[in-house]
């Protein structure tokens, strides 16, 4: 059951009940402060309006037509404050303790498209990467756990001027082996050489040519790259736990010609400077020039959003998936509402009937304010952050006694959950000695109330039947009966931290609870040890879709 679902539909009951014919939402929220109850409704002041009526008749006229069994109470100028007896959460609860999914159900499986990681083949992956990485499986794992069809793809960057300049600076000394660091050192000097030499320009150009022909040569150099790419991209995905299918931008190469036709025959193109554009209304540039979605360059060649385009038409047409998720920073906004209101002239998006969202983040910030760089100056690599994490998780399980086998775990937990428990729209402070603390809203702390709920399990005996007295037992038992509405509001939203805020508070309240509430030999032990059971198993469940891994020491 959805608490807040329940409740809000009892609501609309009433207000149907108590005036026919009005159509309005009632608006429903968990109560801040447990005095004044655990939801309220704080409706009646808009309906006073509509209906031109006192706002504390409005909400009587709710209580009295309201169909539960819950406690109301009016407060103030027309607050009512909703009270939820504890035999109602008992017998809730006691329906999701037999329930395998904590009472969860499975949605209808419609298909969802999640675009997320995206990393440039011949470079390494750098910490720029790492919020797309973790928000994209985060956001998968929930979406699978209730149902979708969910399909995950990796738009890496393989195509363009790129790889001609590093094939065309490659085959100058043909080497025979290489590595992803010597990609990137020539990548850089193949760039220094495109900028200054004027034949080198023309040769890269050459090759890039010759790749799009499918030429062996070219293609044998792109594939070793592509190869070599991958094997260290993979190294990350598989410390991260992150599954991901690699479909990158040559994927789409022989769709790109026929939807720049299509598009040029819908009356879409517009030539401008010889390069073929599509102009979209409220879209300018910072000289208040209308900006472009260029969808072929003036010398015959394809972009980023004539790939796009090509994209988002084989998603919705081939695939035929019902929503569309691209995870990506923040500064490409402009550039996915350009490409989704391009898609709908065409005629590939019909907003009523597939859902499309651009899921954008903020930056990874040092504690200088600025973005996360190495001493250097340079892009601290992905690679390097992660054991660099997992370096500092075994010195403080060294300093506090701890199981150092765990020290992976706990290492790569707090950089996922650092970063989760962060609006994904905002920007954050990276630093390890924080996101390593055992207080606070870390995963670490989170960890250690999972461990906890589970070593008084497998101390005591049996479970029995649930009875709430303690206020303790009652906070807690409410909080538990809220992860499936937590849960679907993340998804709704798009935003992790929502479930992050509520595992923290769970892990807080039961804290409270252990203090409050003495467990083993106490003659409500049974009782309590079901909360204990259930504790762990949210816990368990929202750690594990947030892409945290569990153990059982700490």
């Amino acid at each position: 059951m959805q608490l807040l679902t329940y409740i809000k539909n009892n609501f609309t009951s009433a207000l149907l009940k108590a005036f026919p014919g009005i159509d309005a939402p009632v608006e429903v929220t968990a109560a801040t402060n447990p005095l004044f109850g655990d939801y309220q409704c704080n409706s009646a002041m808009k309906l006073s309006k509509l209906l031109k009526l006192a706002p504390r008749a409005v909400a009587q006229a709710l209580v009295e037509n309201y169909p539960g069994p819950e406690r109301l109470e009016i407060a103030g100028p027309g607050f009512i404050n909703l009270f939820i007896d504890n035999s109602f959460l008992e017998a809730e609860l006691e329906k999701v303790y037999t329930s395998p999914r904590l009472g969860i159900k499975k949605v209808t499986p419609l298909k969802v498209v999640i675009d997320f990681s995206s990393p440039n083949i011949a470079k390494e992956m750098h910490v720029g990467h790492l919020r797309s990485t973790i928000i994209g499986d985060s956001l998968a794992h929930m979406l699978e756990f209730l149902g979708y069809e969910v399909l995950r793809l990796n738009h890496v960057g393989d195509f363009g001027t790129s790889f001609g300049m590093l094939i065309a600076y490659m085959q100058e000394f043909n080497p025979q082996e290489f590595n992803i660091q010597d990609l990137m050192v020539w990548y850089k000097a193949s760039k220094e050489c495109f900028n200054t030499d004027v034949a080198f320009k023309k040769k890269a150009h050459m090759a890039v040519v010759a790749l799009q022909r499918e030429e062996p040569v070219a293609v044998a150099y792109w594939k070793k790259i592509c190869e070599i790419s991958r094997k260290a991209f993979q190294e990350i995905y598989d410390l991260l736990d992150v599954n991901i299918i690699e479909r990158g931008e040559s994927y789409y190469g022989s769709q790109l010609a026929p939807i720049v036709k299509d598009l040029e025959e819908k009356g879409l193109v517009t030539l401008s400077s010889g390069a073929k554009c599509i102009f979209l209304e409220g879209f300018k540039n910072r000289d208040g020039e209308p900006l472009p979605l260029m969808v072929q360059k003036s010398d015959g060649g394809y972009n980023y959003d004539t790939t796009d385009m090509a994209t988002i038409h084989q998603r919705i047409i081939e695939e035929k998936a019902n929503w569309l998720i691209y995870v990506t920073d923040t500064g490409q906004s402009t550039h996915f509402q350009m490409i989704f209101q391009a898609a709908e002239k065409a005629g590939y998006l019909d907003r009523a009937r597939v859902r499309i969202d651009h899921v954008p983040f903020g930056l990874v910030l040092g504690n200088d304010g600025k973005k996360f760089r190495t001493r250097s100056g340079e892009t601290e690599k992905l690679i390097d952050l992660i054991h660099a994490a997992v370096q500092k998780a075994a010195s403080i399980l060294q300093e506090r006694g701890g199981d150092l086998a765990i020290a992976p775990i706990l290492g790569l937990n707090a950089i996922k959950y650092a970063d989760l428990s962060v609006a994904r729209t905002s920007d954050y402070h990276f630093s390890y000695d924080k996101m390593l603390q055992f207080e606070g809203n870390t995963a670490a702390f989170l960890m250690y109330a999972y461990v906890r709920a589970q070593s008084i399990l497998k101390r005591c005996g049996p479970l029995g039947a649930l009875i709430i007295e303690h206020p303790s037992e009652r906070i807690l038992a409410l909080r538990l009966l809220r992860f499936h509405e937590v849960l679907s509001t993340s998804i709704e939203e798009l935003l992790p931290h929502r479930l992050c805020d509520y595992l923290f508070h769970l892990a807080e309240e039961f804290h409270s609870f252990f203090r409050d509430c003495h467990v083993e030999g106490n003659s409500a032990e049974k009782s309590r040890l079901k909360l204990c059971n259930l504790t762990v198993r949210t816990l368990g469940q929202g750690l594990s879709l947030l892409g945290l891994k569990l153990t059982e020491r700490m």
